[in-house]
């Protein structure tokens, strides 16, 4: 039987000893933990010693492995100990004393004191004393407290004195009222968008120990505009919880403002680089239930664009002469007025008339095949939407405006002019001869008077332009104004949803017909917009788990309704 006896030593010199009996007649020694008596040290084998017993009441010490192991300061790999008479094993750091009490060959249990030496670099510390700053140096307790009292000073006395004494200025982004060591304060990187303030705390955080105010955001953010007036906002916010109303009391405790303050959207010091968009719940919490608390509200419930978004609503016109756009459910399948008579089925057609003079004429210049949506529609410069159709660039070379050769040269109407085709085909040579040798009875001259008095009027010419059938009438819809033939105005809009964005940039990898159903329009008074149901094939709420493209709010909607600022996407409105 063994009594184990763990000493460890405490910073300060306090000695805690452990004991523990072991109920065996063999011990192991080792740096594993299955061991006996376990030496945390590489210089320890995993199983370096075994302690047996021996006659005469003696132990014999077997090393396991290749490494030996000193006896009283003697290197060995086998020795027989007496532990009446006492011995020291030694392993790595560690010194195991071996101690019997008692006569005889059985008299007593062995006790075994494990204990880490200190005293293998005493020699060495004690010749490098000499050398050490130690001595002279102040005790580390000293030299904490004065380290606090120079943190204190340069990063709490100094910023809060410079802050006191600086020149009191407006906000701005260059002002000369820099607080010295305000850097030391930062909690993070800005935005990209706020780059140029890392250096100018002061130009938002304006009172000390006082959390942004949002009439400093509008000392830059002039133009902001609001998303709507305040007391409606506050009602639609409707009731906090009891968790949030006690945030928000120990918030202005501190004196953060909100809610509905901009810094509870727009947080910084998250990290360099864009500023994140805002949560698909900042929004839900108002719009998910409007209208239990706006019970005059238009706007339909909206909370997430997968489970809960009204249909999308059109601003179109859809009479002639209306003047303000007016908005339709996409439900109700609306019909436009946009002034004009085309069909898209024909132009698209692979097969007809116009897709075999698409492939005759389309040779020439380099294409050569039936239209496709490309072969009118220009996307703009930066991929978000498309240009008007051009009548000169995109149409005359099927619809040609030609009514007169002179020679080899040919008289061409000028489009979009009707007073001016008016005036060219009021001014045209009707005269049209034909030399056949013969001579008509009662002619009385063979220039070109008599044909100049019988020729066909311009009248004539331009009611058979503007008919159905002519060549204005074919794509145009006639109107009479003053008394004189005219065409109903064009409109082309460039955008329907006026309070959200698309940009067709991210879409282009799509065929124009999987949202737009132009292969079987017959005519221009369709609305070829898709419905939410067609968006929902890939875009999902923001918690989608399974959605092609999670969308957020902040996707398609703006918060701050500003001139222009809705008819851009996000990466367009960021540069």
């Amino acid at each position: 039987m063994f009594l184990i006896r763990s000493i460890d030593q405490t910073a300060t010199g306090r000695e805690i000893v452990r004991e523990r009996a072991v109920e065996k007649d063999q011990l192991t020694v080792g740096r594993a933990a299955e061991n006996d008596i376990h030496l945390p040290d590489l210089a320890v084998e995993q199983n370096h010693v075994g302690i047996v017993p021996a006659s005469g009441g003696r132990l014999r010490l077997q090393a396991a492995g290749t490494l030996g192991f000193t006896v009283d300061g003697r290197s060995t790999t086998d020795v027989t100990i007496d532990p009446r008479d006492g011995a020291e094993l030694g392993l790595g750091s560690y010194r195991l004393s071996f101690a019997r009490e008692g006569a005889g060959e059985s008299g007593g249990e062995v006790t075994v004191t494990v204990r880490q030496a200190e005293e293998r670099q005493t020699g060495k510390v004690d010749e490098l004393a000499g050398f050490s700053l130690a001595p002279v140096m102040p005790s580390k307790r000293k030299v904490a407290w004065i380290s606090l009292a120079l943190i204190l000073l340069a990063f709490l006395a100094v910023p809060i004195w410079s802050h006191l004494n600086r020149p009191r200025v407006a906000p701005g982004i260059n002002k000369p009222d820099a607080v010295m060591m305000d850097a030391s304060w930062r909690t993070g990187a800005l935005s990209s968008v706020h780059h140029g303030l890392e250096d100018n705390c002061e130009a938002c955080h304006t009172e000390p120990f006082v959390a942004v105010r949002d009439e400093t955001c509008l000392t830059c953010h002039k133009d902001i505009g609001d998303h709507s007036a305040q007391p409606r906002l506050a009602s639609a916010r409707g009731p906090m919880s009891w968790g949030d109303e006690a945030q928000w009391d120990v918030a202005h405790t501190f004196h953060k403002p909100g809610p509905g303050a901009c810094t509870d959207c727009h947080t910084e010091h998250e990290g360099a680089g864009r500023m994140e968009p805002t949560r698909e719940q900042f929004c839900s919490d108002c719009h998910g239930s409007l209208d239990q608390r706006l019970t005059d509200t238009a706007l339909g419930n909206a909370a997430d664009f997968g489970k809960l978004h009204p249909q999308f609503q059109a601003a179109l016109f859809t009479a002639p002469g209306q003047k303000k756009l007016s908005r339709a459910s996409l439900d109700d399948k609306p019909k436009q007025w946009n002034g004009l008579r085309f069909p898209h089925d024909m132009h698209l057609s692979k097969t007809n008339g116009v897709a075999q003079m698409s492939r005759r004429l389309g040779a020439g210049r380099g294409y050569g095949q039936p239209l496709d949506c490309a072969s009118c529609h220009t996307p703009t410069a930066d991929g978000v939407r498309f240009l008007p159709v051009d009548m000169e660039k995109d149409c005359e070379s099927c619809h040609s405006l030609v009514f007169d050769r002179v020679g080899t040269t040919f008289r061409t109407l000028r489009h979009g002019d009707v007073e001016q085709m008016r005036a060219e085909l009021t001014a045209l040579d009707a005269r049209m001869p034909r030399n056949t040798g013969r001579r008509r009875p009662g002619e009385f001259g063979s220039g070109g008077l008599y044909r100049a008095n019988f020729g066909g009027p311009g009248t004539a010419l331009m009611t058979r332009a503007m008919s159905e059938k002519g060549l204005c009438g074919e794509c145009h819809t006639p109107a009479a104004s003053g008394g004189s033939l005219q065409v109903m105005p064009v409109t082309q809009q460039s955008r329907y949803f006026l309070n959200g964005w698309f940009d067709h940039e991210p879409h282009k990898q799509e065929k124009c017909t999987t949202c737009h159903a132009a292969d079987t329009s017959k005519a221009a008074s369709d609305l070829l917009l898709p419905g939410i149901a067609q968006c929902r094939d890939c875009h999902q709420g923001e918690t989608a788990v399974k959605a092609e493209v999670p969308s957020s709010c902040a996707m398609c909607h703006t918060y701050h309704p500003r001139e222009g600022a809705a008819a851009a996407p996000p990466r367009i409105a960021r540069k």
